[in-house]
């Protein structure tokens, strides 16, 4: 009562109320893939609430009626180990914005499961996965009937903004790629020895914007992405990490086909582009939550948010 009591408060300060309607749900299996556990943010006019989600502090309401009409769609693809819910406080300034959002989880590549992290499989099967967010948004959801399907765009962070770019019309090449990758994991070694066989990789023209964090960079040479024409807006952290070296995103914004939006975020390691973490998340998985230097991650965030929302804005139209 008392959160609510103060959600209120804080809405009747303002002019007028927003919030972010949330739905988690799954994405039944399908011949060209299992089952997927999803979320999706919307537009809602309620008041705001705060709750958890196993450790995630999310803010909105649940399950609650879509407002507005001829909605744009964003989809979301989250990093090695992530999950649905790990930019949830964009998500939330999108739906607020008038956004319908959703987001995955990528099958044996969670905080959950890690069972197909190593696989080669599982980089093909990622654009696949979104394909069919995308498919279910705009065929099967309660949301279908709100959204502008001419009206898509896409945000991936480290091998999410790889699965970004393979939608864009990226053609990866592990084998020439500056990424960091041990010998001992099975996937490191084929790509080695030459060995990784031929894929195919998933286009969906239907996105017409990307924005990529981090994105790892398997993208080495002008012919891997001479296909890409979408607008691209590119976040680069300072110094890098989790298999994205501080030099290829840089590398990667001058290789582009048509010069990308591109932000270097000073002082910033690969983790600070997931949402701000809460103590609970501090305290459980450091290496994420707690940023070197005295960087500001709650601050950056309130940037970067308003950032991705105004390109968004401008090219989805």
């Amino acid at each position: 009562m008392r959160k609510l009591i103060s959600s209120v408060f804080l809405c009747l300060l303002s002019s007028t109320c927003h919030s972010a309607g949330v739905r988690l749900f799954d994405i039944p299996a399908a011949p060209n893939g299992p089952a997927l556990q999803a979320a999706v943010w919307t537009p809602c006019a309620d008041v705001p609430e705060q709750f958890e989600v196993g450790t995630t502090l999310v803010r909105g309401t649940r399950d609650c009626s879509v407002t507005g009409e001829n909605l744009p769609l964003v989809v979301m693809s989250h990093g090695h180990g992530g999950s649905r819910l790990g930019h949830h406080d964009l998500a939330e300034k999108l739906a607020d914005a008038g956004f319908v959002v959703a987001a995955i989880n990528h099958p044996g590549d969670t905080s959950s499961d890690m069972s197909r992290a190593s696989e080669p499989s599982e980089f093909v099967e990622r654009p696949i996965d979104i394909q069919r967010l995308i498919d279910y948004m705009l065929d099967s959801s309660p949301e279908a009937s709100k959204i502008n399907a001419r009206n898509i765009g896409f945000f991936g962070f480290s091998r999410g903004g790889f699965t970004g770019l393979v939608l864009a019309g990226g053609v990866p090449d592990f084998q020439h790629a500056d990424i960091p990758c041990p010998d001992e994991l099975p996937i490191c070694k084929t790509i080695r020895e030459g060995k990784l066989p031929p894929q195919h990789w998933t286009r969906d023209p239907r996105i017409r914007v990307f924005v990529l964090a981090d994105p790892l960079d398997a993208f080495p040479t002008p012919a891997t992405v001479q296909n890409i024409s979408a607008p691209i807006q590119l976040w680069a952290s300072e110094y890098g990490g989790d298999g994205v070296l501080p030099e290829t995103t840089p590398a990667l914004s001058k290789l582009l086909p048509t010069k990308p939006e591109y932000h270097l975020v000073a002082g910033a390691a690969h983790f600070a582009f997931l949402s701000p973490c809460t103590p609970k998340q501090a305290a459980s998985v450091p290496r994420v939550c707690v940023d070197d230097g005295g960087f500001d991650r709650v601050a950056f965030h309130a940037r970067f948010n308003e950032a991705v929302l105004r390109f968004f804005q401008t090219r989805l139209r």
